[in-house]
């Protein structure tokens, strides 16, 4: 039998994967001022058993109002810091699986209340709640407080935040960092003209617009480790009209992979509550395809692939290098085991777990944890 596409090694950087499956980032929102809890260790522990390739810490605010909500982890303080890294000693003690962290802010998107309280924005004078910015004072939504649009100064401070942020993800010894683009936060609201009403040189034109976010790409992979990979998370639309478009995804693709970017994660969506978006199976493969015919960097891709044929067929097509799978894991945290018993591959499996191992499977655990 051919090997599936979906088992063989892949490089990113100066480091192998060894595989194609990539857990995406899925905020947990069950932080306490920002610093992981025991949660995070069992909720990313278990992830990281999972035989996949790469393990990607949810969205971490690089500042405390930069966070979707109250509950989410930050790398922001010496406190956020420790904690996380009481996490990934826990975690490195028993998985040798690459993590890496993606670096968020969320600009007008921030100061809501967790998913499983409605996820409404809560104001500023809510204990919860605080003052949004974003590149221009328009709400997300009507009725919502307007956020603040940043001055120059603003734009200094939240740079050096993602700067500050790498360098302490350097330290904590995280195998990558992705820097967050997508689903309507901060950078992606100035990529987008609808959310972008700037009339300085960071709005207007696409020049323009990339501006302010190549600035936070640059600043971040002159902070992180030299030796490892820094990438990007985009949305490839707005599904919108007057919104950001595939082809100027394209374009910011091509600028970020000359300016040394490693990989592009392309996901869609989430700036606006006019998006119109078909979902289905393989719904931005598309996006990712477009990304993949234009560059020469590695592109992952991502939203609703569950079936393993499913993902094997997007690597061998040619639409994409990796994929990236979030809610389906959750729901099987064995997926690459059975992805790999499918197509007779190997995985690696912990010590603990090797006699778990199917009969009719005999060699599905050959790639064996370390000792």
């Amino acid at each position: 039998m051919t090997q599936a596409k979906l088992f063989t090694p892949f490089q990113i950087g100066d480091f192998t994967l060894a595989n194609r499956i990539v857990i995406a980032p899925m905020c947990q929102y069950s932080a306490e001022d920002g610093c992981m809890t025991d949660w995070h260790m069992i909720h990313l522990g278990q992830l990281a058993l999972s035989g996949a390739g790469l393990l990607t810490i949810e969205a971490t605010g690089v500042t405390s109002d930069g966070r979707i909500t109250y509950a989410d982890v930050g790398l922001y303080s010496d406190e956020c810091e420790a904690a996380m890294r009481r996490v990934l000693d826990g975690i490195r003690r028993w998985s040798h699986i690459p993590i890496a962290i993606q670096l968020a802010h969320a600009g007008r998107k921030a100061s809501t209340e967790v998913p499983w309280k409605g996820g409404a924005q809560i104001p500023p004078d809510h204990p919860h709640g605080w003052q949004t910015e974003a590149p221009s004072a328009v709400p997300h939504s009507d009725g919502e407080v307007p956020p603040t649009a940043l001055d120059r100064d603003g734009l200094a401070r939240v740079r050096e935040a993602f700067a500050d942020a790498a360098r302490r993800a350097a330290r904590l010894g995280l195998h990558a960092v992705q820097v967050h683009a997508a689903h309507g936060y901060l950078l992606h609201q100035f990529l987008s003209p609808l959310s972008n009403r700037r009339e300085d040189e960071y709005g207007g034109s696409l020049e323009n617009r990339m501006r302010f976010p190549l600035e936070v790409f640059d600043a971040v992979r002159a902070a992180f480790s030299a030796d490892r990979p820094v990438t990007v998370r985009v949305s490839g639309t707005d599904w919108a009209e007057g919104g950001w478009t595939i082809e100027e995804t394209v374009e910011f693709a091509r600028v970020l992979e000359a300016r040394g970017c490693s990989a592009m994660h392309v996901s869609s969506g989430g700036l606006t509550p006019a998006q119109r978006i078909a979902v289905g199976p393989n719904y931005q493969v598309p996006l990712a395809r477009a990304v993949k015919q234009a560059t020469s960097m590695p592109v992952i891709a991502v939203g609703l692939i569950t079936d393993f044929v499913q993902a094997e067929a997007i690597l061998s097509t040619g639409d994409a290098d990796l994929v990236a799978i979030a809610r389906a894991i959750i729901y099987d945290p064995r997926w690459p085991w059975h992805a790999a018993a499918h197509f007779g591959a190997a995985v690696k499996a912990p010590n603990q777990y090797l006699r778990s191992q199917p009969r009719q499977f005999p060699h599905l655990f050959d790639v064996r944890a370390d000792d």
